[in-house]
């Protein structure tokens, strides 16, 4: 068994934790160590049994374990790449979690630090990054390219042959036309019928779907200056 140390404490750090057990009921793979986040105000507390640890500049005190960050929410839809980029670790240490409950078809490729939750359903020829989150019974049909760090939430449906580019974030329900692409970095909304490419960098919601506006720089946390983790997708 690998030790295995989840960045962030919210709601999607705790369902990979789920993610995590089911895995192990079937033939035990991860040695849960507890959470990282840089929220001061967790520190010493649980969640779902597990200590928060404290925030990632513990990291190299814990030794050699694998790693997931599992952070994000609509408000703050980039935050996942940041904090991958600043702890700079090489791909090998993060772990990549796929619930007993998804089911990957033929020729599917997942890549590291990636999580798909219960229900995921990859079809034929489906192309997942590093660093995605895909929520429960999400569809992702035939030779789909999700790029890193995208965040697919519960429900959503992806056509054949559509390509999400970095760091987009698709919403709850939200259904992408075959062969479409939503650009890096863009936000879809809530039950989206997305009819046609979505440009880098816009927020786009209804049916059919349409530009609304740009998509807004992170607020920063109260307190500035003390860094700080948002709550987690799926909170």
């Amino acid at each position: 068994m690998r030790s295995l140390v989840i960045v962030g404490a919210g709601g999607f750090a705790r369902e990979t934790v789920a993610a995590v057990r089911a895995v192990n009921d079937l033939r035990p793979s991860w040695r849960l160590l507890g959470f990282l986040d840089d929220d001061p105000g967790l520190h010493g507390t649980e969640r779902v049994g597990l200590p928060v640890l404290g925030g990632t500049d513990r990291l190299a005190e814990l030794g050699d374990p694998a790693i997931v960050v599992c952070v994000g929410n609509p408000r703050d839809h980039t935050v996942r790449r940041r904090v991958v980029h600043r702890l700079a670790l090489p791909a090998e240490r993060y772990a990549t979690i796929v619930h007993p409950g998804a089911h990957l078809g033929t020729a599917c490729s997942v890549g590291p630090g990636t999580v798909l939750l219960a229900g995921v359903v990859l079809t034929a020829d489906v192309t997942v990054g590093g660093h995605v989150a895909v929520m429960p019974h999400a569809v992702l049909t035939h030779d789909a390219v999700v790029s890193d760090h995208v965040t697919i939430a519960s429900g959503a449906r992806l056509g054949g042959g559509t390509v999400l580019r970095p760091g987009a974030y698709l919403g709850a329900g939200a259904l992408i036309r075959e062969g479409v692409t939503v650009g890096e970095g863009s936000l879809v909304g809530m039950g989206a019928v997305v009819l046609r490419d979505v440009p880098p960098g816009e927020v786009w919601a209804g049916n059919p779907a349409r530009r609304l506006r740009g998509v807004e720089p992170p607020t920063p946390p109260a307190g500035a200056g003390r860094r700080t983790m948002p709550e987690a997708v799926g909170s």
